[in-house]
């Protein structure tokens, strides 16, 4: 009769925890890493490690904001790396006519790779996989076309300054970075967009059937996720003072797509935890960060991360079958 009492609470505990995780599981992580560091690497809390940690992150929390979107909608954006090394190709050869013009026609050419993106999925009827697949590879051979397969040098003083100066002492990067997050945060739960955008995630047939338009909402998100890319492209050149297309983003989108699925929004769509999403991307930062500083391989903190990947995916799959 005892075991037959606990096994109930047994079970029920089981299941809060199914629950819980891939709500809160990041943040637990999260915290967890941060009293680490703080007991055992020297000097972690001090501002120019913070600051270093923070300027970082910044590139692939904006890519990871746009790929929370496709992923939303039960898509994937695999070229956004190829974005951000076409937005730096197009920098250098417009920046003679002044740092606006030259930024954005950088992100008028994530718009472009977004425009095709969207509609080979969404018109043309491509899985997002093999479109993105695509563009991963094109956008990068003309990012390296446009720049001649040569990295150029960046000296226009007022570019710079949005890598490298700050303000109240915070980066200009990690600034734009926390806006962007705002912004998206709010779109995601305070716009008909968003909640388009989900209900297409969740069920895009019921969502037709509603009178959603989802051909235009799924373009939609492809352009604002190249353009955040092409943003991210812009600060990685600002911060570096130089653009390499062909080493600029490259293999962001795994980084970015991790950040996401460990944030706890699921691959299967309907769903976005933005603020999951940075802390994700601050999470997989600070583990290879981490292990770096305590003398391990950067192999070992590939494995961790791919671990960490496996168990954030099969929580949040348990929770969507359930």
């Amino acid at each position: 009769m005892t075991t037959a009492a606990a096994s109930p609470s047994s079970s029920l505990n089981g299941a809060t925890i199914r629950r819980l995780l891939p709500a809160y599981g990041v943040y637990v992580a999260l915290a967890v890493l941060v009293l680490f560091n703080i007991a055992w690497t020297d000097n972690f809390l001090a501002w120019s490690n913070l600051r270093i940690q923070l300027v970082q992150v910044t590139p692939v929390v904006i890519v990871a904001l746009g790929m929370a979107l496709v992923i939303g909608t039960e898509g994937i954006d695999l070229s956004v790396g190829s974005v951000m090394a076409l937005g730096a190709a197009l920098i250098p050869l417009y920046l003679g006519y002044g740092m606006i013009p030259a930024i954005v026609l950088a992100v008028l050419g994530g718009v472009f790779v977004g425009l095709i993106n969207g509609g080979l999925v969404a018109f043309v009827g491509l899985q997002p996989i093999v479109a993105t697949l695509a563009m991963l590879v094109a956008g990068r051979g003309v990012a390296l076309v446009v720049s001649n397969g040569r990295y150029k040098d960046i000296r226009d003083k007022d570019f710079l300054a949005i890598g490298t100066d700050a303000f109240l002492g915070v980066p200009y990067t990690v600034w734009i970075a926390a806006v962007l997050a705002v912004v998206v945060g709010f779109v995601i739960r305070r716009t008909v967009f968003g909640r388009r955008l989900l209900a297409i995630g969740d069920n895009r047939a019921a969502a037709q059937l509603a009178g959603v338009p989802v051909k235009r909402v799924l373009v939609t998100v492809y352009i604002i996720a190249a353009v955040l890319a092409a943003i991210a492209g812009v600060i990685q050149v600002s911060r570096i003072g130089s653009a390499d297309a062909s080493r600029i983003g490259l293999l962001i989108e795994l980084s970015a797509i991790t950040a996401v699925v460990v944030g706890g929004t699921p691959l299967t769509g309907g769903k976005i935890r933005v603020l999951g999403t940075v802390a994700g991307a601050f999470l997989m930062q600070l583990l290879t960060a981490t292990m770096i500083s305590n003398n391990l391989k950067d192999s070992t903190a590939q494995m961790v991360q791919a671990v960490i990947i496996l168990v954030a995916v099969y929580t949040a799959r348990e929770r969507r079958t359930r």
